[in-house]
C-alpha cells in the first residue's frame, strides 16, 4: 500500500513511524511533512487544505490510503472533496466529512448533539451579537469561574475561563465583536467543572469501534500548570486513574452514544474521535469533541499501539473494524515536548537543531522543524516531542528528560514537571 499522510506535526511524524511498521506499506508520502518525516518517506510541498494539489499527488503517486491528520482540512471538507471526485471517490480516506466534522468546527454544534442524545457535558447556552444583556442573565445562574468559548476554530486559542462577573462580561462582548475572527462571531457560555482532565481516543468505522490507549496532555507553557495555553508540552498514558470502572462508564455513557448518535443523524462518520473529557468525582464528563488525534497525545499512544496500525485503519475504510484486532502495549510510555523560546507568544525560527543524534532510549518525533542547507531548523513554536517508554510512568519521563538534556536549539525550553499532578 502508499499511504499518504496530510499534515506536518508531531502527530503526524508518531502516526507515520507506527504506520511505518506495517508489513503492508511500500511507500509512506506526507504532505507537506517536516524535517522528521522526511526520514520516514516522502515529502510533498502542498498545504493541508490545498486539495487541487493534494490530488494531482494522490493521482501521481497512486496513493491507496490518505489520512487526514489536522483538524482544518476536515473541517473544510475533504472528505467531501475526495467523494466528489470520480478519480478520488473509490480512495479510502481517515477522517470525517464536514458534517461530522462540525463536532470540533462547531462547539455549538457538538453541545447540541450531547444534549440530544444525552451524554454528560457542561450546563450550557450559546449567544450572537445583540444578546449580551440575555448572556448576562445566563451567567448570573452559574457559579464563577466562567467558560467561554468561541464556537469555531480558533488555533487552541478560543477558550477563556474568567473569575469574574464583569470581566467575563468584557470579553464576551469583544469574542462577538471578532476577537477571534468569525470563530467567535456565536460564543457558548458554560458551567466550569472541576476536576482531572484526560483525552480518550476512539477508532470508527461508523458502526463499529475501538478505544485506543487514553492519555493525558499538559497545556499549560510554565511548571505546575502555570501561564499561557499551549497546544501541549507533554503527554503521559496510561492514566492512573482510567481504570477499567472509569472505562466502562466512557464506553457506556460516551462511545457507545456518540457512535449510535452519529448513525441516526445519517453521519458516515470513519475516523478518530477525541474525547476531551474531565473526571469529576469518579464520573466522566465531555469537555469536547476533536474530530482527529490529539498533539502531543498521539506521540504517546502510538507507543502504546502493538498491533498493526494499518490493519485497523483498512478496518475503519472497509467498515469492518469489529474483525480486527487491537493489541495494547501494557508498558508507559511519556513524551515531553521541546519548544522555541518565548512560546506561546513570539519565538524565533530557524534555529539550528544538534544532538538528537545522541538520543537512543527515547523517539524523536519532529514537529516544527525544516531542513535548511542540509541542517535540521527549527520551524514552530513546538519543535520536538521525545517519546519514552517506561515500565513505570516516572520511568518513562526519566528517560525522555534524560534524552532531551542532550539535544540544543538556542532558546529551547520544556517542562520538567509532567505527570505531578498523579
Amino acid at each position: 500500500m502508499k499511504i499518504l499522510i496530510v499534515g506536518s506535526g508531531g502527530r503526524e511524524h508518531a502516526l507515520g513511524w507506527k504506520i511505518k511498521q506495517s508489513k503492508q506499506v511500500e511507500q509512506l508520502y506526507f504532505a507537506p511533512g517536516n524535517a522528521g518525516t522526511a526520514s520516514l518517506g516522502q515529502n510533498i510541498p502542498v498545504g493541508v487544505s490545498s486539495f487541487g494539489e493534494i490530488k494531482q499527488a494522490v493521482l501521481q503517486h497512486q496513493i491507496d490510503m490518505v489520512l487526514v491528520g489536522p483538524e482544518i482540512p476536515l473541517v473544510d471538507g475533504i472528505r467531501d472533496f475526495f467523494l466528489a471526485d470520480e478519480q478520488l471517490c473509490k480512495i479510502p480516506i481517515i477522517g470525517p466529512d464536514q458534517q461530522g466534522a462540525m463536532l470540533e468546527g462547531s462547539k455549538d454544534f457538538a453541545k447540541a448533539f450531547m444534549m440530544k442524545y444525552n451524554i454528560p457535558t457542561a450546563r450550557y447556552e450559546t449567544f450572537t451579537a445583540g444578546e449580551t444583556d440575555k448572556a448576562a442573565g445566563f451567567m448570573k445562574t452559574l457559579n464563577p469561574p466562567y467558560v467561554l468559548k468561541a464556537d469555531g476554530l480558533a488555533a487552541g486559542k478560543g477558550v477563556l475561563i474568567i473569575d469574574q462577573y464583569d470581566e467575563a462580561l468584557t470579553e464576551l462582548s469583544a469574542m462577538l465583536d471578532g476577537k477571534f475572527g468569525d470563530a467567535s462571531r456565536k460564543v457558548v457560555i458554560e458551567e466550569f467543572l472541576s476536576g482531572t482532565e484526560l483525552s480518550v481516543f476512539v477508532l470508527t468505522d461508523g458502526k463499529n469501534y475501538k478505544i485506543l490507549p487514553e492519555a493525558k496532555d499538559y497545556k499549560r507553557i510554565g511548571e505546575g500548570d502555570t501561564g499561557l495555553n499551549t497546544g501541549g508540552m507533554g503527554a503521559i498514558s496510561p492514566v492512573p486513574f482510567a481504570n477499567m470502572e472509569f472505562m466502562k462508564k466512557v464506553e457506556e455513557r460516551i462511545v457507545i452514544p456518540t457512535v449510535e448518535g452519529l448513525q441516526k443523524e445519517q453521519i458516515d462518520y470513519r475516523g478518530f474521535i477525541f474525547l476531551g473529557l474531565i473526571n469529576v468525582n469518579g464520573d466522566p464528563v465531555v469537555i469536547e469533541y476533536n474530530v482527529r488525534m490529539g498533539d502531543p497525545e498521539t506521540e504517546a499512544v502510538m507507543l502504546r499501539i502493538a498491533s498493526d496500525f494499518v490493519d485497523l485503519l483498512k478496518g475503519v475504510a472497509e467498515q469492518n473494524l469489529n474483525t480486527r484486532e487491537l493489541i495494547i502495549d501494557q508498558r508507559n510510555a511519556a513524551t515531553v515536548m521541546m519548544v522555541s523560546g518565548g512560546y506561546p507568544g513570539d519565538y524565533e525560527k530557524g534555529k539550528v537543531i544538534s544532538g538528537t543524534e545522541k538520543v537512543s532510549n527515547s523517539l524523536v518525533f519532529h514537529a516544527g522543524t525544516a531542513l535548511k542547507d542540509g541542517e535540521i531548523v527549527t520551524a514552530g513554536g513546538r519543535v520536538l516531542a521525545l517519546s519514552a517508554y517506561g515500565s513505570s510512568r516516572s520511568e518513562a519521563l526519566e528517560t525522555a528528560y534524560q534524552d532531551a538534556a542532550l539535544i540544543s536549539f538556542e532558546g529551547k525550553y520544556y517542562r520538567k514537571d509532567l505527570g505531578f499532578d498523579l
